[in-house]
């Protein structure tokens, strides 16, 4: 024990037995908390039994308090030894540290576990593999057409022509560095090599490169990164770039990007969340809008609108949600706004932080949400006990915000004051007084398109939740692709103002997994995966 307190503290026992010196040469070099130095260097410095005695191989927890070798520094003769005692013994019991390559190097973990017999916990270090995602088709249920990630055959389902337009948009949180940072109890399941720029960013390219998609909407891109890194690197790649970055100390923000073979920019248009005269909105999430115009030979194509956001991650301020989400709202209805008086296309992306079936997810799909007695923090759903919450005001916000109960930008009008014959009387006052009160206290949000969303949350054979992003702490989805779907006919109720919205066909959409599937790959982020988000990809037809 003595001898592997030594190796555990960076110190090697004297040849006389009394005293320390230092086990491992100056010229180490540290990798976030692991420590790497030149086999040789440290079989000069320390007995073999004292390494052999207390290695681990790869593949196995990698938390453990022992030194392990990669698998990429050894000779191809190498056996691994038995570790556990507790544990079935392992069938090579012949190994021996002279059968390493002299270029081999030992890396030393630094984790240091409570006890003897706390092992890490069963989510930590699985083996590292690829996962295995694959293209749902919805209008041709046909097998045949199914595509496993990782396949080079080219996709054929997206093709242009006079009648009909075909395009592919990527809703992506990439993971921003600052915040994996600054969050990096979230990741303690994974090697610290893998958690580096440096690493992440080939990655995520590589996965940008791979599903080609037309349109990409990405949260979470750093301003460093995206000016040096990202915004080069997809610009080669084809990509027009647009960018807003939050108002606040966070250097993060939103992005899309879209191909200049399939569209040109009709405009660009930023969303601050935070407004300096509304209490309410002090946080420093942001939006973006732009209207993009498809480059076919139809002269008649219309535009689509693209909106890609982040909302507040806090899940017990629902009511900065809400109020973001109807801000974004608004902003994309003026927008899309045509001159007949419908709207065009939509494509709405991004990072809700809310949960399939929450009140915030309803209010997108549904188009209403009565919100009277509901708890601040039962909004996103990702609370599960209300218990000490407050109940949400009516209204949300304030009315200088300037967006109504329909979420639309009010238009600012000066009151006209007709002076009749005869002065109003007091009850015809009050009675205007409790009109404009009680539609300024009106608990229904309401707005007007008619959104759909790319992915159904449940696998249907099983009724397991789908997953978009998985670390340490929790496994669920928070990212969506919503749009305005196609309808053959929509039915509209007595009273209700229901806009024309041009609508878009879902052709496909690339899979999603279960939190089981993922942490068989050691959860997110991994080797193959940079994000502790899954990219969700969907394919759209607009029929001209």
């Amino acid at each position: 024990m003595e001898a592997w307190r030594c190796v555990r503290r960076g110190y090697g026992r004297c040849v006389v037995g009394r005293g320390r010196y230092p086990m491992l040469p100056y010229q180490q070099k540290s990798l976030g908390r692991d420590w790497t130095t030149p086999w040789e260097n440290l079989q000069k410095c320390c007995w073999n039994r004292h390494i052999s005695s207390c290695m681990r191989w790869p593949g196995h927890y990698s938390r453990a308090p022992y030194p392990y070798f990669s698998s990429r520094h050894f000779s191809l003769n190498w056996r691994p030894p038995c570790l556990f005692e507790s544990r079935a013994p392992f069938q090579y019991w012949n190994w021996r540290p002279d059968s390493l390559s002299q270029t081999s190097l030992i890396h030393l973990s630094s984790y240091i576990m409570n006890s003897e017999g706390d092992e890490p916990s069963s989510k930590r270090r699985k083996h590292q593999g690829t996962i295995q995602r694959h293209w749902e088709y919805i209008c041709n249920h046909n097998k045949e057409n199914t595509k496993i990630l990782g396949d080079e055959n080219v996709d054929p389902i997206c093709e242009d022509s006079e009648n009909k337009f075909d395009f592919s948009v990527m809703s992506y949180n990439i993971l921003s560095q600052d915040l994996l940072e600054d969050n990096s109890h979230l990741y303690k399941h994974c090697r610290r090599p893998v958690l580096h720029w440096s690493f992440r960013f080939p990655n995520i390219l590589k996965e940008i490169k791979h599903f080609d998609a037309d349109v990409l909407c990405l949260q979470e891109v750093q301003e460093d990164h995206y000016g040096t890194e990202i915004r080069p690197s997809l610009e080669s790649l084809g990509y027009h770039c647009e960018y807003k970055m939050r108002t606040g100390r966070k250097p993060d923000g939103c992005a899309i990007c879209f191909k200049h073979s399939k569209f040109s920019l009709l405009s660009v248009n930023p969303v601050e969340f935070y407004r300096r005269d509304v209490p309410l909105l002090d946080r420093d999430n942001v939006g973006l809008v732009l209207l993009l115009q498809p480059k076919i030979p139809s002269a008649a194509s219309p535009a689509i609108c693209v909106a890609n956001t982040h909302l507040l991650y806090n899940p017990r301020r629902g009511d900065i949600k809400l109020t973001q989400l109807a801000m974004l709202l608004a902003e994309i209805s003026s927008v899309a706004h045509q001159k007949d008086g419908s709207f065009c296309p939509i494509v709405m992306c991004g990072d809700f932080n809310s949960v399939p079936g929450s009140p915030l997810y309803s209010f997108i799909k549904e188009g209403k949400l009565n919100y009277e007695g509901l708890a601040i923090g039962k909004v996103s759903g990702q609370e599960q006990s209300s218990r000490g919450q407050r109940i949400l005001s009516i209204p949300i916000w304030p009315p200088n915000l300037g967006i109504s109960q329909n979420c639309v930008y009010e238009v600012q009008q000066v009151p006209k004051v007709e002076k009749p014959d005869g002065d109003l009387t007091q009850t015809e006052l009050d009675k205007a007084e409790v009109l404009e009160t009680a539609e300024k206290l009106s608990s229904n949000l309401q707005h007007h398109f008619s959104l759909s969303s790319v992915y159904s949350h449940y696998f249907p054979d099983t009724g397991i939740p789908e997953v978009t992003t998985c670390h340490s702490r929790s496994a669920i989805t928070v990212d969506y692709i919503f749009y305005s779907a196609e309808k053959e006919g929509v039915a509209e109720q007595p009273g209700a103002e229901v806009a024309l919205v041009g609508g878009l066909k879902l052709l496909a959409r690339l899979s999603l997994l279960t939190e089981q599937d993922l942490w068989t790959v050691n959860g997110l982020p991994n080797e193959n995966n940079s994000s502790d988000h899954l990219p969700l990809l969907a394919k759209f037809r607009l029929e001209l």
